[in-house]
């Protein structure tokens, strides 16, 4: 933070920064208020979504989920951000889709905006798989072609995102044909590091 930012400011920044980007509602909060339960991982594993085992970043190859849960624990802010889109009907599974694909840029770009002297370690979490590449590369038996850019979802570490959604005092759902996403950067300030 420079010199005369208060702390509530920087936050503000980052809220801001997030809805510059293109998010709809955002907002920080305590890393402690973000509850986790294996069950939401478990979730995953019925594969609703097509992406267990077909994705480095979902599971089973994002990692243990005890270890994930436990890496919650070493943050102690994070920014909740969601994004909101309309769709033709509750039916229409390719706007869903596409919604999804419009917060991988905001995701992505609020790596920049996480890159400040001031962060001294962070952690991205986006919505549903890790949509850098059209094909992830653990389908084709390569190693991840942009392990800088990767980015697990809330899902995979154990989050539950509709009491996050709610710390952050923002609706799960956002009305009738509508979807809603949900990311979240976790991060410490310098000096506050665990």
């Amino acid at each position: 933070m420079k010199q005369n930012t208060t702390k509530s400011e920087f936050f503000e920044a980052l809220e801001r920064a997030a809805l510059d980007l293109g998010a709809h509602r955002a907002s920080v909060i305590s890393a402690d208020a973000i509850e986790t339960d294996r069950v939401f991982r478990d979730m995953c594993a019925s594969n609703a979504c097509g992406m267990y085992g077909r994705c480095y970043m979902c599971p089973p190859d994002v990692g243990e989920i005890e270890v994930l849960m436990g890496e919650i624990g070493r943050y102690d802010h994070a920014l909740v951000y969601q994004t909101v889109s309309e769709l033709e009907d509750s039916y229409d599974f390719e706007g869903m889709v596409e919604a999804k694909k419009r917060t991988h840029p905001i995701a992505q770009s609020l790596r920049a905006v996480f890159s400040r002297p001031e962060i001294a370690r962070v952690l991205h979490l986006g919505a549903g798989g890790c949509g850098v590449c059209e094909t992830c590369a653990k389908r084709t038996g390569e190693p991840c072609r942009a392990p800088e850019m990767a980015m697990p979802s809330l899902e995979a570490y154990g989050v539950n995102v509709s009491r996050l959604a709610a710390a952050a005092e923002m609706r799960y759902t956002n009305g009738q044909n509508t979807v809603t996403y949900f990311g979240a950067v976790l991060f410490c300030l310098d000096g506050e590091v665990k």
